[in-house]
């Protein structure tokens, strides 16, 4: 998943205003049993968006469980500092003490926590730890320390083609799990890999069948839905739907699931408004548009990129930008968490 600061040309930022004016996961086990849609209901679709964990960041996890539909928060991400130390963002100690109280204020209001490791940035713990011991350790670290029973894998990038961590990495997941169970715990796990509208992005696939190989109990492949480069533009909406489609189909074969448990254990996770990919902008109506094609299909999740940017960004008098498309604003234009609520099946979707 991304963690950017996004600087786009003035004229791209005011087109995604016009835009987007006129116009993000519950990891459980998948059941062994047919769908809610399979018998053409609508489901609740859990929705855990990405927060960015760093100190510089002050989302008010809490106040968004309680007032806008979200059931949780993933927090991204926890990379390599130092050979095999865990850190935030590969800087921010694991102690780290305003994110606890966070997470405190998050647990108190019912939210539900999932940390994710890895991410577009730094260096993955499988690709710096030397060894499957030293490598569950680093993991089990920030498990233990934020009482955590869903973790989530986001690889990609060159982490993708490391044959040797992705070994590594199923092995000490697989560890953790009999670890979890043999203590009366549990610990479900998610990755997040990237996709195409065709499905499954090169390399991805590896990635889950190594960890079925080495015995982790997949709870969710979450697709990112973005990033597709110049080919696809446009129709974020019905990208997203296609590349879930296509990945769930290989997530049935690759898990071994029935049509409806496959579709139990995938998420979709698209960048919400301006990407610095020139052309893909997902707009309010795209969100609308994957939110109602997650209930139909029974999915198991929802997620973006991320909540500290469901927000406008701010506008000059005349009529010009005064922030740049960034980590802290979606680029299109919008009621404060109109993503969340579109994404979280909560309420309509709103313009400026």
């Amino acid at each position: 998943m991304k963690r950017r600061t996004t600087l786009l040309m003035t004229g791209l930022v005011a087109a995604a205003l016009a835009a987007g004016a006129t116009h993000l996961l519950r990891g459980t086990a998948p059941k062994r049993t047919e769908g809610a849609a399979s018998h053409g209901r609508t489901t609740h679709v859990t929705f855990l968006p990405y927060v960015d964990a760093s100190q510089t960041s002050v989302y008010d996890m809490a106040a968004a469980v309680r007032h806008s539909g979200v059931d949780g928060f993933t927090l991204g991400f926890v990379t390599a500092r130092g050979g095999c130390t865990p850190a935030w963002d590969g800087r921010d100690g694991i102690d780290h003490g305003p994110l606890a109280a966070r997470i405190a204020a998050l647990r108190a209001a019912g939210g539900t926590l999932r940390v994710s490791f890895g991410g577009a940035d730094g260096t993955e713990l499988a690709s710096a730890c030397g060894s499957t011991g030293e490598l569950a350790a680093a993991y089990a670290s920030v498990i233990d320390r934020y009482g955590l029973t869903r973790v989530d894998f986001d690889i990609e990038g060159k982490a993708l083609s490391d044959a040797s961590a992705t070994t590594r990495r199923a092995r000490a997941v697989a560890r953790l799990q009999r670890e979890a169970k043999a203590a009366g715990r549990s610990l479900t796990v998610s990755f997040t890999l990237p996709a195409m509208p065709s499905g499954l992005a090169d390399g991805a696939e590896s990635v889950v069948a190594s960890a079925v190989r080495e015995g982790v109990e997949v709870g969710a492949v979450n697709i990112m839905a973005m990033d597709y480069g110049p080919t696809y533009t446009g129709d974020m909406g019905t990208y997203a739907t296609r590349a879930a489609t296509a990945a769930q189909a290989r997530v049935k074969a690759l898990l071994g699931l029935s049509d409806a448990d496959a579709w139990r254990a995938l998420e979709v996770t698209p960048m919400i408004g301006v990407n610095d990919i020139e052309g893909e902008v997902f707009t309010l109506r795209d969100a609308a548009q994957l939110a109602a094609f997650a209930r139909e299909k029974g999915l198991g999740g929802l997620s973006m990129w991320s909540a500290d940017r469901d927000r406008g960004c701010a506008v000059a008098a005349d009529g010009g930008t005064m922030e740049a498309v960034s980590n802290r604003c979606s680029g299109v234009g919008q009621r404060s968490m109109a993503f969340a609520r579109a994404l979280a099946h909560s309420g309509s979707v709103g313009g400026a």
